[in-house]
């Protein structure tokens, strides 16, 4: 018997790397063509939330609902295989990002939906909001996505060897 895990499916909004056109995007083809996900359209958050670009042009949904912007992205329905998968991409496990609740809606308002989002950990979420001078994005784009950096190509200053120290040290500094 199946266990009920292998069932359940997620519905993901992505807002960054993972979109269409954009540089962790083969991520989700490859759950597609293994049947793990399957994309439902592009998608809005129904509050604003803040959205900046961190170190080496990581993207980050801070948790401040009704702060920054409405942010645009995409939506997925996604199987627990998947749902590993993305969240060992995301840093879950280690402190990177923390996957919780949102509300969206297809881009016409016709469709609202509850789902989950990989929000920047609480470690350092609002002191990147605050390093970015309270300025956001409604859409991290093509132009965005060209600065970001693949995680095999970062260099990683912190004594630690962790990129989420690396943060922290760059939210402590005055740059």
């Amino acid at each position: 018997m199946a266990d009920n895990n292998e069932s359940e499916q997620t519905l993901i909004f992505t807002y960054g790397t993972l979109k269409h056109g954009l540089p962790n995007h083969n991520l989700m083809q490859d759950l597609i063509s293994q049947n793990e996900a399957v994309y439902l359209g592009p998608f809005i958050t129904q509050q604003p939330y803040p959205l900046v670009c961190g170190l080496h042009g990581v993207p980050y949904l801070i948790n401040l609902a009704g702060s920054g912007n409405r942010v645009k992205g995409e939506l997925y329905s996604v199987s627990f295989r998947g749902l590993v998968r993305l969240d060992e991409l995301e840093g879950t496990s280690i402190g990177h990002y923390d996957r919780l609740p949102i509300q969206v809606q297809s881009e016409d308002g016709a469709v609202s939906k509850d789902g989950e989002a990989y929000f920047a950990n609480s470690r350092f979420g609002v002191g990147l909001w605050e390093k970015k001078g309270k300025v956001g994005m409604s859409e991290y784009s093509q132009r965005e996505g060209s600065e970001y950096v693949r995680i095999v190509d970062r260099v990683i200053k912190s004594k630690s060897g962790s990129y989420v120290d690396d943060i922290v040290l760059f939210l402590s500094s005055s740059i």
